[in-house]
């Protein structure tokens, strides 16, 4: 099967909670063979995902992600996929509307007169390391002070205007700073945020809702497939589960079906006792946004790979 090599650059891909492409942001983003040109530009590089305006709740530009390898698509003529590296999909803190208060914050979609120009419908573009900072900046503006430091230069100020400096020290020193998104603790720290908010801290399994005096949420943050199977750091392979709902769902004693019933194993010693910690619904709480609940494709894989029926 053909691999393709080529330069790196930042891009953007467009893509949408409705697509009738056969995406996983997370994994894998199929597109037609016109755009092959600029997705091998952002091979081995970082991209941001951006959802367009005409999509219902869009989500703006919502997260990045870094290009492993791009493929023909063997099941589809025509069509290619661009393969995310393992480890490197994560959402923004903060989803960035295509149009902020200071204007479009993508300035390369402008044109010469400052308007909006054709370029802003493409699928897969390229970006500037400026336009990419800045973007980047503003989907992870409140954790900046806590990641880890790169060295001094790493939090670069946007330019005003419509100006792009495409400056071969800032795009290095951007690069750098793209590093700290692949540390497993800086990635904790923003997996924990992105599933407590959407799950308003309250446990998908008890319902209990449990704050400390610190106000620090008793619920944990948990992968349905596990970073240690390849699981994705994606708020769709996570749920909120309270400590004993935690441990018993990583150990295969709980699990979900596609329209989230809790499943408890056959294999389970006290079942009734079990039953007793959920919910009345007897399905699991999730955010109402159908983009931000539990996908089935990871849902398939804890209870094909995890529970013990």
């Amino acid at each position: 099967m053909a691999c393709y090599s080529d330069h790196m650059g930042f891009g953007v891909f467009i893509h949408r909670s409705d697509s009738i492409y056969d995406d996983s942001p997370a994994e894998r983003y199929q597109f037609p063979s016109q755009y092959l040109g600029r997705v091998l530009a952002c091979l081995g590089d970082w991209i941001i995902y951006y959802e367009p305006k005409k999509v219902a709740y869009t989500r703006g530009y919502f997260a990045i992600a870094k290009v492993g390898r791009v493929m023909p698509d063997p099941t589809a003529p025509g069509m290619h996929i661009a393969l995310v590296e393992s480890g490197t999909y994560l959402d923004f803190i903060n989803p960035v509307p295509f149009s902020g208060p200071e204007g479009v914050v993508e300035h390369g979609v402008l044109n010469d007169e400052g308007r909006i120009s054709g370029r802003a419908q493409s699928a897969v573009r390229l970006i500037s390391s400026t336009d990419f900072n800045r973007v980047v900046l503003l989907g992870f503006n409140e954790i900046e002070s806590e990641l880890p430091r790169v060295g001094e230069a790493e939090v670069l100020e946007p330019v005003s205007g419509f100006a792009d400096v495409q400056s071969p020290f800032i795009l290095e020193h951007e690069r750098d700073r793209m590093t700290q998104f692949t540390s497993r603790i800086v990635r904790d720290h923003i997996f924990r945020r992105l599933v407590l908010e959407a799950y308003d801290r309250r446990c998908a399994i008890t319902g209990l809702r449990l704050i400390n005096g610190g106000g620090r949420a008793e619920v944990n943050a948990a992968h349905i497939r596990p970073v240690e199977a390849n699981g994705p750091d994606i708020l769709t392979n996570g749920l909120a589960l309270s400590g004993t709902a935690h441990w018993m769902f990583d150990r295969g004693l709980i699990s979900l079906s596609d329209d989230l019933e809790i499943l408890i194993s056959r294999q389970a010693n006290d079942r009734e006792s079990i039953q007793l910690l959920f919910n009345r619904s007897g399905r699991a709480i999730v955010p109402q946004r159908a983009a931000q609940q539990p996908h089935p494709h990871f849902l398939r894989w804890h209870r094909d790979n995890c529970f013990k029926h």
